[in-house]
């Protein structure tokens, strides 16, 4: 309020409360405090007296109406010849004392957290989801398991199953980490929506084994895993994308010239239209350079088709967020983005090593047989 009254007397209240987003009441509030409390309103002159009320009590706490609702006693007394007040007013006379509430016991669950992870660097922050693929025939499907890192957009893992299942989801993860040489990955950070395999005791007892940070979307909150949608909508509208697999080697087939597209031909518009794998494995710097240097030349060339401007090419982000922290009016983050705040200092913080740059690439990992305890990695150029 006080940097109101000095912007005040320059550009007046109205103008100051503007500039600092301030509603003008909010401040003659509190630059005009009331003399007084306002007075207490009075007693209607239909209500029930002191002595009434307590008899209403008396019935309500007897013995033979101490198990009954308002309204049953109601029409009982009715029935006896004898009315005391409206069933609404019984209410209103047990909900003043406390006695008004569910006689039940019921398990009353607090509002989701609403997940809010950073990521500087890749390895630090894992998305994954599980999509339907239509099969041969009708009401037959193929699961795709795909593990997406969100700050270079890069797939880590993935696999194709018959199946939606949490001990596939196990030896995909576990898999993955080692491919990636993270090893005890206590700075890994794996974020999901609610579904069974994600929620399942198997993964849950790996996440822990290998110190990796669990997070779940809100329930019935679709975009708190935006990343891995992203991704999917991108694999379901390439052209050469069928209506159905007519196999599992068929899927594969697609999946296998699909990621090899994704990761080194894909211009993504998230990450400066970079390549996914430039930006997992660190030669953005370069590439950056030679867009540069080409958009330097073709300003001094023409400067005057820029106006007078040197373009820049687009930046890769230095940061990435799942929901990112809502601020005050100041720009201060909100008291649970403070409390969510040591994970994105533990991110930031990380080294290099162990944040498992320049680690082996799995480009590919497949369920080769029908069964669970069969080859799930087929690794490509290792």
């Amino acid at each position: 309020m006080g940097a109101v009254t000095e912007l005040a007397r320059d550009v007046g209240i109205t103008g100051a409360c503007r500039a600092l987003q301030m509603a003008p009441a909010s401040f003659y509030r509190w630059s005009h405090p009331a003399a007084s409390p306002l007075p207490r309103r009075p007693r209607p002159p239909l209500a029930l007296t002191t002595a009434e009320e307590q008899a209403v009590l008396d019935v309500l706490h007897a013995d033979r109406f101490v198990d009954q609702a308002p309204a049953a006693i109601h029409a009982t007394l009715l029935e006896e010849g004898v009315y005391h007040c409206s069933v609404r007013t019984m209410y209103r006379l047990l909900d003043r004392h406390g006695e008004v509430r569910e006689r039940r016991d019921q398990l009353r669950h607090p509002p989701a957290t609403r997940p809010e992870l950073l990521a500087t660097a890749p390895n630090q922050v894992w998305s994954w989801d599980i999509t339907k693929l239509k099969g041969p025939e009708k009401w037959t499907y193929f699961y795709l398991y795909v593990i997406l890192d969100i700050f270079s957009r890069y797939v880590v893992g993935w696999l194709l199953a018959d199946r939606e299942s949490g001990a596939l989801a196990k030896r995909l993860v576990r898999e993955t980490v080692e491919k990636q040489g993270l090893g005890d990955a206590t700075t890994l950070t794996l974020h999901s929506d609610r579904g069974p395999a994600m929620t399942s005791k198997t993964l849950g007892q790996l996440l822990a084994d290998l110190s990796i940070t669990a997070s779940l979307s809100r329930p019935y909150t679709s975009n708190d895993n935006p990343f891995s949608e992203s991704q999917f909508r991108t694999l379901k509208s390439r052209p050469a994308f069928p209506d159905r697999f007519g196999s599992r080697e068929h899927g594969l087939s697609f999946l296998r010239s699909f990621f090899a597209w994704y990761h080194h031909d894909h211009r993504h518009s998230g990450i400066g239209f970079l390549t996914p794998a430039s930006v997992h494995y660190g030669e953005t710097a370069a590439i950056l350079q030679a867009r540069t240097r080409t958009l330097a030349a073709a300003f001094h060339a023409h400067p005057a088709r820029f106006k007078g401007r040197a373009p820049r090419p687009p930046q890769a982000p230095t940061e990435v967020w799942i929901n990112p922290p809502s601020r005050d009016r100041e720009g201060v983050p909100s008291a649970r983005s403070r409390r969510n705040g040591a994970l994105s200092a533990s991110l930031r913080d990380a080294t290099p090593a162990a944040q498992g740059v320049g680690t082996p690439e799995i480009e590919e990992l497949t369920v080769a047989g029908g069964g669970v305890d069969a080859p799930l990695i087929t690794a490509v150029g290792q």
